[in-house]
C-alpha cells in the first residue's frame, strides 16, 4: 500500500494512552502528520485553532465528551470527523452522526478498516473542496467578470444573465482568446454532432450574446472572421 501525502493532517482526540499511541504510530507510518490530545477541552481548542484533514474523536473524554466536542467543531468548521468509541448502541451511533460526525467506528477495530475509512473520507472531502472551488471560480476577461456556474456576466455594476447555450459559447471563445474558433468547432462543442440544429444557429447565438454583453456604440467583444468563425481579442 502506498503511503499518503504527509500534508494530510490527522488530529487524534483519545484519552486511552495505549490506543492513542498505537493510532499515532500506525498513521504516522502511513504518511499522515498526526497530533494526539487526551483531553476533550484541549482537543476542541486544537480542532478549532488548526486546520485538519480528519479528526479521530473518542466519545468518553475528560472535561468535555466527544458529542460536545463534535457539536462545537461543527458550529465553526466542516472538518471530517470519525468518532472512535466503545459505545456501540444504535442510539449512540445516531447521536454521533446527528451531532455532525461523518463516520462512526466501534472499538475494537482493525487498523485496516480505519485506514480504509480515512482514505474514503479524505477522498470525498477533497472532491467536495475542489467542487466548491470550481463553483466559486470567476473568470476575468477585459472588463467582464464571468461566473460559469451561475451563467452570469458582471460588467461594471450590471449583472447579465445568460442561457446555458450562451454561457457555453462565451466560455469557449474566452478560453480560446485571440484564436479564431471555427463555426463547425463551436457547433460541435456547444450543441454536439448528435443534435439536429440549423446551420446558422451559431450566428444566431453570437447575436444573442452580443445583444447582452456589448456596450452601445462600442465595438463588439466578439469579432466575426468572415467565412471562418469568431474570435475574442484580449
Amino acid at each position: 500500500m502506498s503511503k499518503l501525502d504527509s500534508s494530510k493532517k490527522i488530529l487524534i482526540i483519545e484519552d486511552e494512552k495505549n490506543l492513542a499511541r498505537f493510532l499515532d504510530l500506525e498513521l504516522s507510518h502511513e504518511g499522515y502528520e498526526t497530533k494526539v490530545e487526551g483531553n476533550g477541552r484541549a482537543g476542541l481548542d486544537l480542532a478549532l485553532k488548526e486546520d485538519w484533514d480528519v479528526i479521530l474523536l473518542d466519545l468518553m473524554l475528560p472535561d468535555l465528551n466527544g458529542f460536545e466536542v463534535c457539536r462545537r467543531v461543527r458550529k465553526e468548521k466542516s472538518t471530517p470527523i470519525i468518532m472512535v468509541t466503545a459505545k456501540d448502541s444504535v442510539l449512540d451511533r445516531v447521536a454521533g452522526l446527528d451531532d455532525g460526525a461523518d463516520d462512526y467506528l466501534v472499538k475494537p477495530f482493525a487498523i485496516e478498516e480505519l485506514l480504509a475509512r480515512l482514505r474514503a473520507l479524505i477522498r470525498r472531502s477533497d472532491m467536495e473542496r475542489q467542487s466548491r472551488a470550481s463553483q466559486q471560480k470567476q473568470i476575468v476577461f477585459r472588463d467582464l467578470i464571468i461566473e460559469p456556474q451561475t451563467r452570469t456576466v458582471i460588467r461594471g455594476n450590471e449583472i447579465i444573465q445568460l442561457s446555458k447555450r450562451e454561457s457555453s459559447l462565451l466560455m469557449i471563445l474566452v478560453e480560446n482568446a485571440n484564436t479564431v474558433v471555427a463555426r463547425d468547432e463551436l457547433l460541435r462543442q456547444v450543441w454536439g454532432y448528435n443534435e439536429q440544429v440549423a446551420t446558422n444557429v451559431v450566428d444566431v447565438y453570437v447575436r444573442y450574446l452580443r445583444n447582452k454583453i456589448d456596450r452601445p456604440n462600442r465595438r463588439s467583444y466578439i469579432q466575426t472572421v468572415r467565412g471562418t468563425g469568431y474570435v475574442m481579442h484580449s
